[in-house]
């Protein structure tokens, strides 16, 4: 007997490191160009990056559609949990399921919670995102069966990184239709509503241990300080209130969705204050530039305007920012560093 119970022991044991170790089988995400990993190259719109200097860094060289001389932070973070050091994206025809099964994006770059920001750019609404989602879970039945699917599903880590978009593309834009609807608090409370549903969907589907991303420093970018001449080029600091107020908001739906929703494991990831300090002190963290980005003249481009530009930096490692808009792949793995240590770690 006693040999028995040792070996059921010893069974029992083996089966609790394993689940330990597959914590998180699979990465899944969505949102808009911080955490796309090429979906835009299958669509006709001009938010791209497929092609050369973006991914310049990138293993083998290869622009694959992530706006970013390399990696970006759920890269970073898939790797971190265990799985692969890049989750690919869903659209592109170099991966099939047996690479989805454990990491896979479906953001599409210029997108957001409102689908009249997808529209801007002609891009994949939020929505759309979730139908890709239904499919792939049937595909994933099919390669894996039933009840490793299943599995997968509701262990799986889930990331949404979308929202600045929505303010720097659609509402702060000129002609904006959404500014003669909203004042910018009540703009606010409308895409707080969209994230919610966004988020119940998801659990709808089977989704337990999600993160939510805050909005970065986005007045900090450097498109918008090239644009803030009458105070010296600084930060738009309207902007970054708005990126503060709004992360509050995200914060506090994290709260009521954990109390509302049975089961339910929702994080607030908050890029804002780990990307302000690298903007703020850029040498006490290795950098040499956080004002300009490293493509082109480093102020104005991003997408094709930085494809052939010979002002182009040699180290991007030394730039927090890559192009005007994104940062560069040494500023995402500190980003992925820092909402590891403060949000995700629950998680592994």
């Amino acid at each position: 007997m006693e040999v028995s119970h040792a070996g059921l022991w010893l069974h029992l044991l083996l089966l609790l490191a394993a689940t330990a170790a597959a914590k998180v089988p699979a990465i899944v995400v969505f949102g808009d160009s911080s955490v796309d990993a090429g979906n835009n190259n299958q669509i006709p719109t001009i938010a791209r990056s497929n092609f050369l200097p973006y991914g310049r860094d990138f293993s083998g060289g290869k622009a694959t559609g992530r706006f970013s001389n390399g990696r970006i932070a759920t890269d970073f973070i898939s790797e971190a949990f265990g799985l692969r050091a890049a989750v690919p994206a869903y659209l592109d025809p170099a991966y099939n399921i047996s690479d989805f099964a454990v990491g896979v994006t479906f953001a599409s770059a210029g997108t957001g919670y409102d689908n009249a920001t997808s529209d801007v750019l002609g891009v994949i609404p939020a929505w759309r995102e979730l139908e890709y989602y239904k499919e792939y879970q049937k595909r994933l039945r099919g390669y894996l069966g039933d009840g490793k699917a299943i599995y997968t599903i509701s262990n799986s880590l889930y990331i949404i990184s979308m929202g600045t978009n929505d303010f720097l593309e659609n509402y702060f834009a000129l002609n904006s239709q959404r500014r003669t609807q909203y004042s910018i608090d009540a703009y606010q409370q409308y895409l707080i509503g969209l994230a919610r549903n966004f988020v119940v969907n998801l659990h709808g589907l089977g989704a337990r241990k999600v993160s939510i991303g805050g909005l970065p420093p986005m007045g900090c970018m450097p498109l918008e300080r090239a644009q803030n001449l009458e105070n010296g080029n600084g930060c738009m600091e309207t902007y970054n209130i708005v990126a503060m107020t709004f992360n509050q908001k995200l914060y506090n739906l994290t709260r009521e969705l954990n109390k509302e929703i049975p089961g339910l494991k929702l994080v607030f990831s908050n890029p804002y204050f780990v990307l302000l300090q690298l903007i703020q002190k850029p040498s006490s963290y290795g950098f040499q530039e956080s004002q300009r980005a490293c493509c082109a003249t480093g102020m104005f481009e991003m997408g094709y305007a930085c494809q052939r530009s010979l002002f182009t930096c040699t180290d991007a490692n030394k730039y927090v920012f890559w192009d005007a808009f994104h940062p560069s792949e040494h500023t995402n793995k500190m980003i992925a560093d820092h909402v590891i240590k403060t949000a995700l770690y629950k998680f592994l």
